[in-house]
């Protein structure tokens, strides 16, 4: 595929993944993170600092913790002296307000933004199922098309303007904050009352309880013990505090919602950093 030079900041669990994915796809990959280069993939040339990647790059990449780091490197960008970079890609989890603000400041330097979060895991970076849900106008969702393809086979378009994506996002991980939650609690009272786990996750995923939880959470990580699924607590927990301030700015319904995010709290603050998997022996006590 042709899309320019393409520069990637962030190289977390999912960062390195995706700029690995981009390399295979054959892009030619410039990386940078706070961290240094030891999750730089290979086929990728690790640069100094974000300011380089912006002089040499056509479009940017940003895979981040959260919105002050995005708008940071936002701001670096339009610092770089040079600068070639006329896109930014943020696939990050960091909100509508953040990502309204982080378009704001790119569009001064004229330099393009599309909100593009994914979800599906570490694992399903790997295989190319990663779902990325993208938002922007026209013209930057075109110059940025061959970039989207090069992160994974699923992609979605959800609406013309940032922040819609990131609307959707926090969506979709309240959604699997409360099914993981929930099952954990229903799973905990199945056990106590003397069933089987693997039974349970088998009966459930022919019935109406299935989930995400049910059909991949538990049976690879719960059930096996493994508890790596490569997204911590904390992280999920920042996303529902995300979604329920986007509810709250909007003034609609989060009873549910409040729920999750105590449980989720309680969670990150007692095992700060731990696999979001371990919320089945959090609520069990175990």
């Amino acid at each position: 595929m042709s899309a320019g030079n393409v520069g990637f900041v962030g190289l977390g669990n999912m960062g390195s993944v995706l700029a690995g994915n981009l390399v295979g796809a054959g892009c030619t990959v410039l990386t940078h993170d706070a961290l240094g280069p030891r999750r730089s993939p290979d086929g990728a040339e690790y640069v100094p600092d974000v300011a380089e990647v912006a002089r040499r790059a056509d479009v940017l990449v940003l895979s981040l913790p959260d919105g002050a780091a995005s708008e940071q490197v936002a701001r670096e960008i339009l610092a770089a002296s040079g600068r070639r970079v006329r896109y930014v890609v943020d696939t990050s989890t960091v909100g509508p307000a953040a990502a309204r603000t982080v378009a704001g400041l790119l569009a001064g330097g004229e330099v393009g933004y599309v909100d593009a979060p994914v979800s599906g895991g570490v694992a399903g970076a790997r295989a190319r199922t990663l779902t990325v849900m993208y938002a922007g106008d026209d013209e930057a969702c075109s110059g940025v098309e061959g970039v989207l393809a090069g992160l994974s086979d699923r992609r979605r378009r959800v609406g013309d303007r940032p922040g819609m994506a990131q609307a959707l996002k926090l969506a979709n991980n309240f959604l699997s904050a409360t099914t993981l939650a929930a099952t954990s609690e229903a799973v905990a009272f199945g056990l106590a009352a003397g069933l089987d786990m693997a039974t349970m996750l088998d009966a459930l995923n022919g019935s109406s309880g299935r989930s995400a939880a049910t059909s991949d959470k538990f049976p690879a990580h719960v059930l096996t013990g493994r508890y790596a699924a490569g997204f911590t607590n904390s992280l999920m927990d920042k996303d529902v505090r995300l979604y329920l301030g986007a509810v709250g700015e909007q003034g609609g319904p989060a009873a549910i919602g409040a729920a999750t995010g105590a449980v989720w709290a309680r969670f990150a603050e007692t095992e700060p950093g731990a696999d979001f998997t371990r919320i089945f022996p959090f609520v069990d006590g175990t």
